[in-house]
């Protein structure tokens, strides 16, 4: 086994499993963190015995002998998003375009890639787990998009993700960020299979007695595995019977309608989505709507392009505190007031303009960062 601190890695009967090894910040991505990722899976893409790779997280230390939540990947790492964004540090750039281009090579890579999601698996969790060609869900699993309620957006490709969901899911998941259970990842195309998660540790065992001799092989092993060990206790879908009416008010033109239009519904399930979208950025759920919106028509290579001039815009449209990221990772994460000072502060108040502004290139196609990435 190797490690660079902050993930393990070894191989095991032909199967390159990553372990991101920082479960007391719930495996959130720091920029070290991303570069071993893509160094590691380079590596491996020419490396003959190894035949798929396998992403999961690692769990705290037992407390007083009892075993700690394992979580897949909480995100990126947003404090040191709100110190580099407050004190100039430039190597925010390198995250962000670093982070996308490992995405983007998770979902082009010549290899199988299985993750196994545990826990929470939100943000930059869903970007390494959604561009994998086996998304393993288990029984304790919790996905999120909740970028909206830190003034940011669903990046990692989530425009590329959540609008390939069923008819305007995406938009809801995108610009609410609900939490979801292993039964709605499995309803929408978020993940692939269930399994327990315990059973990893079998997995794994029958491969170290057992390799396997092609990423074919692989695949047919895993699927295996997961239908000899299913999940005990699944959770049924919570989005289940819910999709007219998140399509009654998702597909309407604006953030702003949508409201209108849910405050008109009376239901338990719309009072409780208002709730929520009363703690985000009114201007961040507009740019994502757009986003998401978008995305449906773009090459997965394009869509990277675009996030990635979004998130600059995040940053440098209105620089340090004034930036609307910084002041809601200030109030979730920082201050931990909860009491973000968005602005605009009203639906009412973000103009088109506003949001237009997210979409602008910051580069000429010849000098963006991402200007390599080409699709399968």
């Amino acid at each position: 086994m190797t490690s660079n601190r902050l993930i393990q890695t070894e191989v095991i009967g032909g199967l390159g499993v990553i372990t991101l090894d920082r479960a007391q910040a719930l495996n959130a991505l720091t920029l070290t963190m991303v570069r071993g990722l893509h160094g590691q899976l380079l590596a491996w893409a020419d490396d003959k015995a190894v035949h798929g790779v396998l992403l999961r997280g690692s769990a705290r230390a037992p407390v007083e002998g009892k075993p700690t939540a394992t979580h897949f990947c909480a995100g990126g790492d947003i404090r040191f998003m709100h110190q580099a964004a407050t004190t100039g540090d430039l190597s925010i750039d390198d995250f962000f375009t670093e982070e996308y281009a490992l995405d983007h090579l998770i979902h082009v890579y010549p290899k199988p890639v299985v993750a196994w999601l545990e826990g929470i698996t939100m943000g930059g969790g869903m970007g390494l787990a959604q561009g994998c060609s086996l998304r393993v869900a288990t029984e304790t699993v919790r996905m999120a998009m909740p970028e909206t309620r830190i003034g940011l957006f669903p990046d990692v490709a989530g425009g590329h993700f959540l609008a390939r969901c069923k008819g305007h899911v995406g938009e809801y998941l995108g610009v609410v960020g609900p939490h979801i259970n292993a039964g709605d990842a499995l309803a929408l195309g978020l993940a692939d299979m269930q399994a327990e998660a315990a059973s990893l540790a079998v997995l794994l065992e029958g491969l170290r007695d057992s390799p396997v001799a092609s990423g074919a092989e692989l695949t047919e092993r895993v699927c295996a595995h997961a239908a000899a060990h299913p999940a005990p206790g699944l959770h049924a879908p919570t989005l289940s019977g819910l999709h007219a009416q998140i399509d009654q008010h998702f597909s309407l033109p604006d953030v702003a309608a949508i409201t209108a239009s849910l405050q008109l519904d009376g239901s338990d399930w719309a009072r409780h989505t208002l709730a929520q979208m009363a703690g985000h950025s009114p201007l961040m759920m507009c740019v994502t709507l757009e986003q998401i919106r978008r995305a449906r028509g773009m090459a997965l290579a394009d869509e990277f392009r675009m996030e990635r001039d979004m998130v600059r815009h995040c940053f440098n449209l209105r620089k340090g505190v004034v930036s609307e990221t910084v002041e809601g990772v200030r109030a979730l994460a920082i201050d931990k007031d909860h009491q973000p000072r968005w602005n605009p502060a009203t639906l009412a108040e973000v103009t088109p303009d506003m949001v237009q502004a997210f979409f602008e290139p910051v580069w000429p196609a010849h000098a963006h960062p991402l200007r390599d990435l080409k699709d399968a």
